[in-house]
């Protein structure tokens, strides 16, 4: 794993030796992403610069070194990332009689021999794995940058500055670009709504005027000729899901299972390819437990697994994850994180995630990843098994209720929404703890009150679409707190994919998996693991693991009530169904407390009247109604007071590195 970073045009003024010294500058600013070797790549006449950091993983040796140029001398590349086929490409090149003789056995070669071989497309069509790199084509005089299928690798990009020193850059993460001297830092308020409405930043959009993050499954290319970016997909998850529903598996049961069984294998087989230690983390849930399983069937010593716990009811599942790892017979690390030690994450926020994120799992994320790296530099996660296989209770709240509703007057539905939501969360939520044992499995919640108060959103619905953005926003109207935060289209608001074929559940699968799980969760893991030096890697987004998943029937996701369950029946195989059968609980923090505790004062700072009214961004009233409700106890606005407290501190970082 790995950071890249780079420009094209701008000023020659500095000549050769200020290029690579202004790409060092740039670099240097990612180098917990590459701790372990630098390069950097300069043609000062056709003003190009690419910049990079080494995690090394695979070939550890010089001839893994970046930026690296192909045999023929045509390309230049920086890469962040894994192809995890790679060597059966090699095998394909030489096959074909294209293949030249090799340096090393890293990826990054593999990757410039199919470039010149197959061509840019061609080649991204045929390798699996995590990727974002940069690919300057010498002969066309062209820039070529491109992103994995899924969105595992961020790539930021975007032209800055005026006249002769304008210029196009590009890099892994946003500090990168504003070590650039014609970076301009201009705040983009639409953006800023869209972090209130997500608690993360969709692509295209990012925080600042004029940079873009590349969507998934895409690439674009650019030159000094052409200066508008022109955007190609290769690979697009919408299609995926669509195509699924058209082509379904037509086996049996049995025959979905071994063949989901030899899929998920095979995935993490190939992710487990490392010159270095390799582990996992294990939440004793049925994702990682599944991915934990998988790796330790393939191999010959204990898996290394681990695993962060909190004292806190609700909020920890290391006991779990202990049962798992015992079955499993993995080399099982665990720590139980102090509220002192999770509150000390806090300061580190802003400079991890580079821009305003608010989904408050960061923090614990962040602390796995932490212990993870004292003993490994890859570990492998669960992520995504909710979006593919019906996982998260959204979805069973939808599965066959929609209808139902649908028949059901609006105004009524308004009526009953109103009245669920005048009782107040912890009241549900103790009244559901009292009646906990009448009730059947499939309603068994953790945070009950939350999940009420959220679900009356369904019953005021106007469709599908309608529902599925009321459940996944935090502040419903941003544009009402932002001043002047017109929220831009997005594929909730305005650019919607056409979904033929797909039911309501499945089509919010697909717009998770199209924005929930890129924007959100994998950002996420990428900026925490990478904060420590750390490769995360996720076999569930291998992309034949995902095809194969939308073909699967909804009845083989969802059934009797219980999610995921042809998972599931994968992981009964290795694990017995006692360990794994319990509610779902979040990978989260009490922030909801916290607020009200060790957190008070310094959010009460953030949140000072006066201090929204001179910085300028939001309108105070509805905050501090907020914050003084929740002080209070009245509602838990963990959620919305997180993300403005999120740009609060991300804000003030700001004014510290101007």
């Amino acid at each position: 794993m790995c950071g890249l970073t780079g420009f094209l045009g701008g000023s020659a003024a500095h000549g050769a030796a200020g290029d690579e010294a202004l790409l060092q500058r740039m670099a240097t600013a990612i180098l917990r992403r590459g701790p372990d070797d630098s390069g950097y790549w300069c043609d000062t006449p056709e003003r190009i610069g690419l910049g990079h950091r080494r995690l090394a993983i695979v070939d550890l040796t010089a001839a893994g070194h970046q930026p690296m140029v192909s045999v023929r001398g045509r390309y230049v590349m920086v890469f962040n990332g894994e192809i995890y086929n790679h060597m059966e490409l090699r095998q394909e090149l030489a096959q074909s009689g294209l293949a030249a003789s090799w340096r090393g056995h890293s990826d990054t070669e593999t990757l410039l021999a199919g470039f010149e071989a197959w061509g840019v497309e061609g080649t991204l069509k045929r390798i699996i794995g995590m990727f974002a790199l940069a690919l300057w084509d010498r002969q066309t005089q062209a820039l070529s940058l491109a992103r994995d299928r899924l969105g595992e690798k961020p790539l930021y990009y975007g032209w800055q500055g005026e006249g002769a020193e304008r210029v196009f850059l590009f890099g892994s993460e946003l500090k990168a670009l504003r070590a650039h001297p014609a970076f301009g830092g201009a705040i983009d308020r639409g953006a800023l709504s869209l972090l209130l409405r997500h608690n993360a930043i969709p692509a295209p959009y990012s925080i600042y005027q004029g940079i873009s993050k590349l969507i998934p499954g895409s690439f674009l290319t650019v030159s000094l000729a052409r200066p508008e970016p022109v955007l190609s997909s290769y690979w697009s998850a919408a299609q995926v899901a669509v195509d699924g529903a058209r082509n379904r598996f037509a086996g049996t049961s049995t025959q979905a299972v071994d063949a989901l069984e030899a899929l998920l294998k095979d995935a993490v087989g190939k992710q487990m390819m490392a010159d270095v230690p390799l582990g996992a983390f294990l939440s004793g849930g049925v994702d990682s437990s599944t991915v934990v399983a998988l790796m330790q069937a393939q191999s010959e010593r204990a898996v290394k697994t681990f695993t962060i716990g909190f004292d806190e009811a609700g909020y920890n599942e290391a006991e779990h994850a202990k049962a798992v790892a015992a079955h499993l017979g993995t080399d099982h690390t665990e720590l139980y994180v102090t509220p002192a030690q999770a509150l000390a994450v806090i300061p580190l926020l802003p400079s991890l995630y580079d821009e305003p994120f608010s989904d408050s799992s960061q923090i614990p994320t962040f602390l796995v990843s932490q212990l993870a790296r004292q003993h490994v530099t890859v570990s492998l996660s669960g992520d995504a098994g909710d979006e593919l296989f019906c996982g998260y209770n959204r979805y069973q709240v939808t599965a066959g209720l929609w209808k139902k509703l649908a028949a059901v007057p609006l105004p009524l539905r308004k009526a009953a929404a109103a009245g669920l939501t005048r009782v107040s969360p912890a009241a549900w939520t103790k009244f559901a703890g009292a009646v906990d044992g009448l009730l059947p499995r499939a309603l068994k919640f953790s945070n009950a009150g939350e999940k009420i108060h959220k679900g009356a959103g369904v019953l005021a619905s106007q469709s599908v679409d309608d529902l599925y953005l009321g459940l996944v926003s935090h502040w419903n109207d941003p544009a009402s707190v932002v001043i002047g935060g017109q929220e831009p289209p997005t594929l909730l608001t305005g650019n919607a994919p056409d979904l033929p074929g797909l039911n309501g559940v499945e089509r919010m699968m697909a717009l998770d998996l199209l924005t929930y799980l890129p924007d959100d969760i994998l950002a996420k893991v990428d900026r925490a693991a990478m904060g420590v030096s750390l490769e995360s890697r996720v076999p569930f987004l291998d992309h034949r693991v995902v095809e194969f998943a939308w073909r699967l029937p909804l009845d083989y996701k969802m059934r009797d009530g219980q999610t995921k369950w042809a998972l599931r029946q994968v992981l009964y195989r290795h694990v017995p169904r006692a360990l794994i059968e319990r509610p779902k609980m979040g990978f989260g923090v009490p922030i909801d407390s916290w607020l009200r505790g060790p957190l008070k004062p310094w959010a009460e700072a953030l949140l000072d009247e006066a201090r929204l009214k001179r910085e300028g961004y939001f309108y105070p009233d509805g905050i501090r109604k907020k914050w003084q409700e929740h002080l209070s106890g009245q509602r838990n606005w963990q959620h919305q007071l997180w993300d403005v407290l999120m740009f609060q501190v991300w804000l003030k970082a700001q004014a510290t590195l101007s």
